[in-house]
């Protein structure tokens, strides 16, 4: 009976191991070692590419601190195994954990992201692309400061703001997704109080960017009403965005969205819009699956540095399904996570 159970389960889902095994890591590897120094003096550096693996499993596990990984690495022959720690190797210290976030940077990770989804578009093919944006709350790691509740106290970076209908201290992720494949396009993080038209100009920039390099073109913003505004509209290509109720009042025939979200306008804008749906699951899966929901970590650099983490892994993913030839579960967040 219990070889059964084992049976089914491994039918329903993969390891840890074929999500590895299935996705290349050879650009990351090669950038990641640009930090380190290969020969000369001083100790020689742990495995790069077993510590990027470190941080993609403690996202995709939930282990929330680098002191509660570096435990587990001295006793988990699995996840030393994952990890790329040899059998008479000590674990990866807290220090060594910590000094690789700093190496790698910011630039490198949004380096190494870009590319998996570039390839990914050229994979598939994509010769249009609906942009679907939208911001997630990532709550900071600090209490407001007793003379300015709306500053962090040990997070000074972080700020107060809109946390669906409540405000809370922290930072906003702004992001722009493939709608088809559910694949991050460009990321930003920002204070939690900095409007979401503010970064909207950058994040299109470094959208068309990123969709130029992989020979495809944006077709279609779709975002909510927090990024109504004329400059972004005459930016997009093709604008879903509907217009709060203090815009061109009296104006009949145009999109909107009321207190209780139900959509009124044209019926093809109101059939495009329902595509956000498509975002919002993807910041669902960065919070709950992927570990954007228990940031540990303080200051503006720090935090975009374990988003992106995040968003590595959800990359991944895909890469993984795509490889497998399962491609229905390159939108399954728990698929490869046993």
């Amino acid at each position: 009976m219990r070889q059964e159970v084992n049976s089914i389960r491994q039918d329903e889902h993969e390891t840890l191991e074929i999500l590895f095994k299935n996705t290349d890591l050879s650009f990351a590897q090669k950038s990641i070692h640009e930090c380190f120094h290969i020969s000369g003096p001083g100790r020689p550096p742990r495995n790069p590419l077993g510590l990027l693996r470190t941080f993609i499993v403690m996202r995709m596990k939930g282990i929330r601190s680098l002191r509660e990984m570096a435990r587990m690495l001295n006793t988990d022959p699995r996840l030393r195994r994952l990890c790329l720690i040899k059998k008479n190797e000590k674990g990866y210290p807290r220090t060594v954990l910590s000094r690789f976030t700093n190496r790698v940077g910011v630039e490198k990770l949004t380096s190494i992201i870009e590319e998996k989804v570039i390839n990914l578009l050229k994979q598939n093919q994509a010769g249009e692309v609906d942009a679907i944006l939208d911001a997630t709350f990532i709550k900071a790691w600090s209490t407001r400061h007793p003379l300015d509740s709306h500053l962090g106290y040990s997070d000074v970076e972080a700020r107060v703001g809109r946390t669906g209908r409540s405000y809370d201290l922290g930072y906003k992720l702004h992001i722009s997704i493939d709608h088809e494949r559910r694949l991050p396009l460009a990321s930003i993080l920002a204070p939690a109080n900095e409007n979401e038209k503010k970064h909207c100009p950058t994040l299109l920039e470094k959208t068309r960017q990123l969709l130029t390099k992989a020979g495809t073109k944006l077709r279609t913003v779709i975002a909510d009403s927090q990024y109504s505004s004329k400059k972004v509209r005459e930016s997009a290509p093709e604008a879903i965005i509907p217009y709060p109720a203090n815009q061109r009042r009296g104006v009949k025939n145009l999109l909107r969205v009321d207190r209780k979200f139900r959509t009124h306008g044209p019926e093809d804008q109101k059939n495009q819009y329902h595509k956000r749906s498509s975002v919002e699951a993807v910041n669902s899966f960065l919070k709950t699956q992927f570990s954007a929901a228990i940031n540990k970590v303080r200051g503006l650099k720090q935090v975009t540095t374990y988003a992106l983490y995040s968003l590595l892994s959800l990359v991944l993913i895909r890469e993984a399904a795509v490889k497998t030839g399962k491609q229905e579960k390159a939108v399954s967040p728990t698929y490869f996570n046993t």
